[in-house]
């Protein structure tokens, strides 16, 4: 049995990997209106993602005898100035994730919740490779700048990008 505390913290990250796939739904929106279907393509998987990465709470709290509890949030940001925007936007948003995930890891071992703090862990290492993954893409993106066939081919590349749940177990 879990905590109250770390329960409700729990199910407020649950809640929030829902919500930043809705994020990454706005973005991939935005560039299938700017016929940049492989970077919409790259944000769709990555919305599939977080919706997985809220599954796993939702599964772990449920394993733990305990009820996960949805709420509703409200609705992303859905104005971008660009590509480059976007993928600024995704690194904020994976920072906060990281914060988020270091708290409930604080939460847990305060509360010396061993089965939470095994279960975070694949949390943290997710972590380092988003912020990675997308400090990457930034970098990249600006230093192709306008550079119309390097920008076609990044959303080419992006094209083929897909999620394969088995990849992230």
């Amino acid at each position: 049995m879990l905590n109250e505390k770390l329960l409700q913290a729990l199910n407020k990250q649950m809640n929030y990997e829902m919500y930043a796939a809705h994020s990454y739904l706005a973005m991939a929106a935005y560039c299938s209106a700017e016929s940049l279907d492989g970077f919409a393509n790259f944000f769709m998987v990555q919305a599939e993602e977080e919706r997985f990465h809220g599954m796993k709470f939702y599964n772990f709290i449920n394993a733990m005898g305990e009820r996960a509890r949805f709420e509703g949030f409200e609705s992303p940001n859905n104005e971008f100035s660009s590509v480059l925007d976007c993928f600024e936007k995704s690194l904020e948003q994976e920072k906060l994730v990281t914060k988020q995930i270091y708290d409930l890891s604080d939460l847990a071992w305060d509360a010396r919740e061993h089965a939470t703090i095994n279960f975070l862990k694949w949390f943290i290492d997710e972590q380092v490779e988003e912020e990675d993954m997308f400090d990457t893409i930034i970098q990249k993106l600006k230093r192709i700048d306008n550079d119309s066939n390097a920008f076609f081919m990044m959303d080419n590349e992006f094209s083929k990008r897909s999620f394969n749940p088995e990849d992230e177990a």
